[in-house]
């Protein structure tokens, strides 16, 4: 009950600061969160609702970043672990304590997929004033990469496109 709340809490906190940004002028273009060792930035039209943990269903014969499905406000979700899906690798086998910290964050209903990305830690809303520089992803990677930023302290963002992911074959092929 208190994660409950706490998540409340934190959304009401997240749409005060957007709705103040959007008055002060300020544009806040996109939500910053943290997976695997990966810091993404996802653009604030293509992200939809933030949820908390839910262990999915699993599902037999599907990609090992599948991690199945859940009933999140009575639709089911397919859920998938961003950092394992960025990075190719296997799913971290996570202790169900720490799991509980992590959020699903549902892609905008508008891209007309069903689907949480599972991120290990919510940052807060990122504009184009929090980097210092921008450069375009490389060559080779996936066409969902967008820009690779650089906040002031040298840490660096990699812009997610999320319209993009939703279209991509790859991703919509969860079949092992």
């Amino acid at each position: 009950m208190a994660n409950r709340d706490a998540l409340r809490a934190f959304q009401a906190r997240l749409a005060s600061r957007l709705q103040a940004a959007r008055s002060a002028g300020v544009s806040a273009s996109w939500l910053a969160v943290e997976a695997g060792d990966g810091k993404y930035l996802f653009p604030l039209g293509h992200a939809g609702e933030i949820f908390p943990w839910t262990t999915p269903q699993p599902v037999p014969y599907t990609a090992p970043w599948f991690l199945g499905v859940s009933n999140l406000r009575g639709e089911l979700y397919g859920v998938v672990e961003l950092a394992s899906f960025a990075d190719g690798g296997q799913p971290q086998q996570v202790p169900e304590a720490v799991r509980a910290q992590s959020r699903l964050v549902a892609l905008n209903e508008l891209l007309e997929v069903n689907c949480a990305l599972l991120i290990d830690r919510l940052v807060g809303l990122r504009g184009a004033e929090s980097f210092v520089e921008a450069k375009a992803a490389a060559d080779d990677a996936p066409v969902w990469m967008g820009h690779v930023f650089t906040d002031d302290s040298g840490v660096q963002w990699q812009e997610i496109n999320l319209q993009a992911l939703s279209q991509q074959p790859q991703f919509l092929s969860i079949g092992a």
